[in-house]
This record gives C-alpha cells, sequence and structure tokens, in this order.
C-alpha cells in the first residue's frame, strides 16, 4: 500500500469538460509557478482539444503554450492527452506524421502521454507507444470505458492483456462519460491487476466514491480537479480528495493548505467564466441522466452549442436519447474524441432532420466503413449497405493504408511555417492552421487584422 498519487487536471481536462477548452495560456500563467511547488504527481495541460481551441478560438500557438507550461513548471511532470493514430486531430495519419508529433512533443516539454483509441482497437495504439518509448516520455494507455452488452469485466481484462504486449507502462481506466459506480470501479480495479490510474468525470455524482474505491481496490494514481473547475462534468474536487485520504496508507503527501491557497485564483476564472456565459451553470449540476445516456461532459457541452446554433436548444433532451441509437447502430463505440463528436452529431442530424440518416455525415460514415478501426460489436450489415451504398468496408489497420505524407505536409506548409513545429499544427488542423498562421504574420508585421479587414471592404458611394 502506498500513497496515492494525484494529477491534476485544471489545464486541460477540467475546463475542456466545463467551457469547452476556452481558458487561455495568459489565464493559466500567473498561477502555474504556485501550482508547480504543490507536489502533484502530474499536471495534466496539454493534448485533448487544447491544441484545437489554440489554433481555432483564442489564437494561440499551442507549442508556445507547451514551452510556457514547460518553463513555468520545472519540477512537475506534464502530462497530455493523445488519440492514438490520430494524434490530435479527427482523422488517421500516417506513421511517419505521428514519430514526429511524439518526438516535438516531448522535445517541447511533455513527460507522459496517455494514449488512448477511441475504438479500443490496440492496433491504433502500437505506433504511439512505440514512439513515446523512443523519445523516453512514459507510455500510458487509457481503456476507453463504456457501457453495453459487450462491455463485461472479460472485455476488459482481454484488452489489458493487449495493453501489457503493447509495451505501455502503465494503464488508465478512461471513464470519460461518468459511467462507472463504485462497486464496479473496485471489481474492474481488482480484475485488472496492473498499475492503474483512475479517470472519471463528476457528471453522474458518483466520482469520489469510485475514486475512493478505487483507491482502497489497488489504484495507484488518481486524476481530480480544483474545486472551482470540479464537479459538474468535471472531475472530483483535488482538495476533497487529498483530505478524504489524509492520515491514511493511501495519503497523498499534498499540503491541503498549499491547495486551498490555489482556490482563490481558480474562484476568480469561475467567475469569470460565469458572467461571461462561457460557462453553462448546467455544466455544474450532477445529472444522473448521464448513466442512462452515456454521454460524456465534454460531449454535452458540444451539443448544447451546436443546438443553440441552430436556434433548436429545446431538442437537448431528444438528442440525448439519440446518441445511444445511434451509438448501437454504430457498432457500440466509446464516447469520446473522435467519436462522441461523431455520434452526437450525428445524432443532432437525426433529430433535427425528422427523420433518422436523412443526412449523413462524412465522419460518420467514416466510421461505419472502418476509417476508425474496428468497432467493438459487429455492425449489422444491412444498416451498413443503407450507409455505405457500393463503397467496401476496410478491415485493416486504417494507417495501413495510408502512405508515409510528413514530407508532403512539409512542403504545403512551407509557405508559412516559422518553426518545425508549423506542420504538425498544419497536418491536424489545415485551414484553421492557416488563419491563425496568417495572423500570427500580420501580427509580427504590425498590421492590425481588423482594421486591415475594414480597409478592404468596399465602402457604399
Amino acid at each position: 500500500m502506498a500513497k496515492v498519487l494525484i494529477t491534476e487536471t485544471v489545464l486541460r481536462d477540467a475546463h475542456q469538460s466545463l467551457i469547452a477548452t476556452r481558458m487561455s495560456t495568459p489565464e493559466m500563467l500567473p498561477i502555474l509557478s504556485a501550482m508547480d511547488k504543490c507536489g502533484f504527481y502530474s499536471v495534466e495541460c496539454w493534448g485533448g482539444a487544447t491544441f484545437d481551441s489554440c489554433l481555432r478560438f483564442l489564437n494561440e500557438d499551442p507549442w508556445e503554450r507547451l514551452r510556457i507550461l514547460r518553463r513555468e513548471m520545472p519540477n512537475t511532470k506534464l502530462q497530455m492527452l493523445f488519440r492514438g493514430q490520430n494524434m490530435l486531430g479527427y482523422r488517421h495519419y500516417a506513421d511517419d506524421v505521428l514519430e514526429y508529433f511524439v518526438q516535438k512533443s516531448v522535445a517541447n516539454g511533455i513527460d507522459i502521454i496517455r494514449i488512448f483509441d477511441a475504438l479500443n482497437d490496440v492496433r491504433n495504439l502500437q505506433t504511439a507507444v512505440k514512439a513515446a518509448k523512443k523519445e523516453g516520455a512514459h507510455a500510458q494507455i487509457a481503456i476507453s470505458y463504456t457501457l453495453g452488452e459487450i462491455f463485461t469485466t472479460d472485455y476488459y481484462v482481454k484488452y489489458a492483456k493487449q495493453i501489457e504486449e503493447c509495451g505501455a507502462d502503465s494503464i488508465c481506466i478512461k471513464d470519460m462519460a461518468a459511467l462507472l459506480t463504485p462497486y464496479r470501479t473496485e471489481e474492474l480495479v481488482k480484475a485488472l491487476k496492473a498499475n492503474v490510474q483512475l479517470h472519471t468525470h463528476y457528471t453522474s455524482g458518483l466520482a469520489s466514491m469510485c475514486l475512493l474505491k478505487g483507491i482502497e481496490a489497488g489504484v495507484d494514481a488518481i486524476d481530480t480537479a480544483m474545486s472551482p473547475l470540479a464537479n459538474g462534468t468535471s472531475h472530483a474536487p483535488t482538495e476533497s480528495m487529498v483530505a478524504a485520504l489524509q492520515g491514511t496508507p493511501y495519503d497523498t503527501g499534498l499540503d491541503l493548505k498549499q491547495l486551498t491557497e490555489l482556490r482563490p485564483y481558480f474562484m476568480e476564472l469561475r467567475k469569470k467564466y460565469l458572467d461571461s456565459g462561457l460557462l453553462d451553470p448546467k455544466m455544474l449540476a450532477v445529472d444522473a441522466n448521464a448513466l442512462i445516456y452515456q454521454v460524456p461532459g465534454g460531449m454535452l457541452s458540444n451539443l448544447l452549442s451546436q443546438l443553440k446554433q441552430a436556434g433548436k436548444s429545446d431538442k437537448f433532451d431528444e438528442v440525448l436519447q439519440e446518441v445511444p441509437r445511434v451509438r448501437k447502430d454504430a457498432g457500440y463505440p466509446p464516447l469520446v474524441t473522435p467519436t462522441s463528436q461523431i455520434v452526437g452529431t450525428q445524432a443532432v442530424f437525426n433529430v433535427i432532420m425528422g427523420e433518422r440518416y436523412k443526412t449523413v455525415t462524412k465522419e460518420f460514415k467514416g466510421l461505419v466503413k472502418g476509417e476508425y478501426g474496428k468497432t467493438p460489436a459487429p455492425i449489422d450489415p444491412e444498416f451498413r449497405r443503407k450507409i455505405l451504398g457500393d463503397e467496401k468496408p476496410i478491415d485493416c489497420r486504417p494507417a495501413d493504408l495510408i502512405e508515409p505524407e510528413l514530407d508532403k505536409l512539409k512542403a504545403e506548409a512551407a509557405k508559412w511555417a516559422q518553426q518545425d513545429e508549423d506542420v504538425l499544427s498544419y497536418a491536424m488542423f489545415g485551414q484553421v492552421a492557416e488563419k491563425f498562421f496568417e495572423k500570427r504574420r500580420d501580427k509580427q508585421n504590425g498590421i492590425d487584422a481588423v482594421h486591415a479587414d475594414k480597409q478592404n471592404k468596399v465602402m457604399p458611394v
């Protein structure tokens, strides 16, 4: 029995789950040095949707953010979330691009790479694990936890064995949709008998209990979030878990007083997000419906946002009821990026159009075709034909069909690139990255982009 390690998620998954990943680097900067002194096992601060959000919404270079985090937190392991063969994008990439991405992530400051595949297809993880180990990073593979008749304890034990054979340094149970219950957690952790980290969300109100039962069953590390940005679709509060374990054989060794000194800073940010409307109070409430709809926190906020944009926010409950039906049709993919977005968007279309699958997104078609890998359950051949028409499904590891593409991407990005890493931003986010590069260049040239835009518009005579 050893002390329990804490991974602090406030700089990544907490704000991804609550405010669609909109915390900016300037908002993080003032508190980083105080966080560095706390003694967390790691701080999860990069990867996931942070990369996309930096480029698309915050006009920030995600690589520069990572370098700042590394500089300001020299004593803390920096952790990222990595989507296997998808990297941080929404399609599969060639092995040479993935290897280059891992190399650059570690070179810029990442210590721990948590790698997962949305379909729990181990073939999509092998290149990433090898690359992480080659660069000297800790390669942790996350099991995407979900419910459904095929997801038995035996299913997870078999997957854990595949993970071990893959060469991972540790395993994480990634309960992104808050579907674990306390006694299920205990059963699963005991069955896995491995070096296990536990990641669960507070959406259904069970997170703290699950963490406690997991710890008693042998979990080595847990993910938590500073209390102002905890609970709801986020995680169990860091301070509360530290207090719960104090003076027990599982004592984290973290200083509660030191942690509470961080609280006022994040409380101010929370207030700012609530006042601006960025943080919807709905996201802070417990919703036991999560156990029925099986939708992760980040996906909830995205669905709400999609419906608001379409002026259909009154259809929220209908969409939530449609999600499990779409998921069943698609072979029971666990709902985590990118499958959560794919299934969620398709559910939104099914409801808004008033007819199921009248409009099928390119990504949903790709999922059914096998472009993302093998789904946990077979897809009904008739449904597959309905979605694919005459197209043939893919049965091999999808990346085996992708030619090396790094040189081609480097050539395409050459006119924008100011650092090696820019090619990776371009590889994943294409036009979004180009827009960012353009703004960056304008800023460097001292051009006021807004003013320039106004000048280019034809004035009415």
